[in-house]
């Protein structure tokens, strides 16, 4: 059990800090167009992508709860903007490893 315990605790470790590595670009520099490193692209494949999937689960969930509320109301659109959609495109719109929704790399090379 101890030993289960030191490797997740390593292997978390290991994750956490190779995102700080994982660009070439200098500490706070946002480049236009990111690269991401292969740390930054295992972190987000193993943690963030099944988080933001749960994430927008819950929030179509949430939605569809509050949908009667949201109704009357009158801001349905924006319910549905901020419990479903904003989370569906942070994972699933956004190129692996990059920490902005959008166009993946070889679409925003395209564009220029």
């Amino acid at each position: 059990m101890r030993s289960l315990r030191r490797t997740t605790a390593f292997i978390a470790g290991l994750l956490l800090s190779g995102s700080v590595f994982a660009t070439d670009a200098p500490f706070g520099y946002q480049e236009e167009v990111e690269n991401p490193g292969v740390y930054a692209m295992i972190g987000d494949l193993v943690i963030a992508r099944p988080l933001l999937a749960g994430v927008t689960a819950l929030g179509a969930a949430a939605f569809v709860v509050s949908l009667p509320f949201t109704a009357l109301a009158g801001n349905t659109a924006e319910a549905g903007q901020e419990l479903v959609v904003r989370p569906g495109r942070e994972a699933f719109m956004r190129c692996l490893g990059c920490t902005r929704s959008g166009y993946g790399r070889k679409q925003q090379d395209e564009r220029r």
